[in-house]
């Protein structure tokens, strides 16, 4: 009986050891379980499809290649051409300037979503993504339970709102994505004779008729991992932002993988970025005499943080660590462009290729860094500008003067009819597309006009930006029956939103407010709900301390 008791004690104690401690167990046994269910094959190389070996027209004479590389969570000050770059100016990125010095910088250009699947789903499409009901970004079912553990364990201030029973009836992740219906600009190119490539995030949905390949790419290098390269590796230098809940996420259910049209999963070649970049010259390599479509979805630089162990070594005058690794994996991002022009040159290619630079969404202020979408306020996840005011560049040598500059507001919504013009493709004229091409605006034509409102919607966070004035508005879900958050800035005269005007502009607030309504009358109900309702700081990083008057609002997802 004494042994029975001791043993029950024994096991009562290790369980509640074992539940005190359950977050970092979980985030030890997450990446093993991953690696058990999901087996990662070695290295295997990728045949991409070879274009004629010898063309029938000089580059000149064929319709454009377009490249549109897109970067994840890039800040608008993380490039040295927009406001000095990263580590207060000591990082620079000669490359991807070097995309506006040949062509055209848009200083206003949006991000479609302050989120990185939704913007993605407008940016393929031409459509605001909640037009068919992709409003929320999928994330793992496990992200919700870890955020809710951190939570009990360290309540937050204000509080994050967790709904578990909603994440259990969520179906998985892979099927949560972009209805197979929708067109998107590869498919629209492949009709005009492109050939269509598609390397890296995707981010909407692998379900039936979801995938790249099935959404018009000829081939797909699908990143199917979260990680640069294993976390041990020794050609790697992690950063881990202990404390925050969307940084356990991704450690915990990362791993290092990739997929090619659908095969088995397999580990890359090297660290992420350059893998990618070097499959992306190969791209253009085997296609150089055929026009092409190569979409380079970086997975960089969102987090986690893993830089190259040469970029880190490169940029030992950066003393904290965390940013040293933060602009490491810039500095890989800059050499992809690097290489990329390298590749046109080499092939002649250059002079008749348009190549698109943006970002999906703003910098993450869950990384703890402070600086990376200055001068503007706000984060991803949030629609104050650092939240959607991105770097966004072209180049076309063949057809946009060097050196221009837009100033009017561009959205990831024009890229479609941008792209489509350059080509001589139609767009869909079987529904109704939200964006307008930027090519007259560029090439400086007297009755090129980019007016028009712009609309951003997460749930219940809405935004509208119309002819300088834009307009915030997000429930407050901590404060029961108290009515929405509003903000109004004329950024015309105030593009860093330091004065909310709401309460002096009550007929501007209802003007743009019916704005919203005529937009939202269009929408349709989000194929999936919000799970979870999380408040971000628009003034301080998520590791700093809430104060009282603080700014902040709840985004939904």
């Amino acid at each position: 009986m004494k042994k029975l008791a001791i043993t029950l004690a024994l096991l009562v104690a290790a369980g509640y050891v074992g539940w005190q401690n359950r977050l970092d167990l979980l985030l030890w046994a997450a990446p093993k379980l991953t690696e058990l269910r999901t087996p990662v094959a070695p290295n295997q190389p990728v045949n991409w499809q070879q274009g004629p070996e010898v063309a029938t027209q000089s580059p000149a004479e064929r319709p454009p290649n377009i490249i549109l590389i897109l970067a994840d969570d890039l800040g608008f000050n993380d490039i040295s051409l927009t406001n000095g770059g990263a580590a207060d100016g000591s990082l620079q990125t000669p490359s991807i300037d070097s995309l506006a010095a040949a062509g055209t910088q848009f200083t206003n250009g949006y991000a479609a979503n302050a989120i990185c699947a939704p913007s993605r789903a407008s940016l393929m499409t031409g459509r605001y993504s909640s037009r068919f009901g992709f409003e929320y970004t999928p994330i793992f079912k496990l992200g919700p339970r870890i955020f809710q553990w951190m939570e009990d364990l360290e309540p937050s201030d204000p509080p994050m709102l967790i709904d578990l029973d909603v994440t259990a009836s969520l179906p998985p992740m892979e099927e949560l994505g972009m209805p197979a219906e929708e067109v998107t600009i590869a498919e629209a190119l492949k009709q005009q004779g492109y050939y269509t490539a598609h390397i890296g995030k995707w981010h909407l949905g692998t379900g039936t008729g979801m995938r790249p390949e099935e959404q018009g790419f000829d081939d797909s290098l699908y990143m199917k991992g979260t990680l640069y390269q294993p976390a041990d590796h020794p050609e790697v230098v992690n950063a881990r932002v202990h404390g925050d809940a969307i940084d356990n996420m991704i450690w915990a259910t990362g791993n290092y993988a990739a997929q090619f049209n659908g095969s088995e999963p397999f580990a890359p070649d090297g660290y992420l970025t350059d893998y990618y970049t070097r499959e992306a010259v190969k791209v253009i390599e085997a296609n150089r005499n055929q026009p092409f479509f190569l979409y380079l979805a970086h997975w960089g630089v969102h987090n986690p943080l893993q830089a190259s162990r040469a970029d880190y070594e490169a940029l030992s005058h950066i003393k904290d660590h965390r940013l040293r690794v933060y602009a490491g994996m810039i500095r890989a991002l800059d050499r992809s462009v690097a290489k990329i022009n390298a590749a046109l040159e080499e092939h002649g290619l250059s002079d008749n290729t348009l190549v698109i630079f943006s970002s999906d969404n703003g910098g993450a202020g869950y990384l703890g860094l402070p600086d990376l979408n200055k001068p503007y306020r706000g984060w991803k996840l949030s629609h104050f500008e650092g939240g959607t005011h991105v770097p966004f560049l072209m180049r076309w040598p063949a057809q946009i003067p060097a050196g221009g500059t837009v100033t009017e507001p561009a959205h990831h919504i024009d890229l479609f009819h941008t792209i489509a013009a350059a080509a001589g493709t139609p767009v869909p004229d079987d529904r109704k597309l939200d964006g307008i091409d930027l090519l007259p605006a560029m090439r400086g034509e007297v009755d090129a006009n980019l007016q028009r409102p712009l609309f951003w919607r997460q749930g219940h966070q809405q935004s509208v930006l119309s002819e300088g004035w834009k307009l915030i508005r997000a429930a407050q879900p901590d404060k029961p029956g108290a009515g929405p958050q509003k903000f109004l800035f004329h950024l015309a005269a105030d593009p860093t939103e330091q004065r909310d005007l709401s309460a002096e502009q009550p007929e501007k607030v209802a003007e743009l407010e019916a704005l919203l309504a005529a937009h939202n009358a269009e929408q349709v109900p989000p194929a999936w709900p919000s799970a979870m309702q999380a408040p971000i700081l628009i003034d301080k990083t998520t590791n700093e301390v809430t104060e009282a008057g603080d700014t902040y609002l709840y985004w939904p997802n």
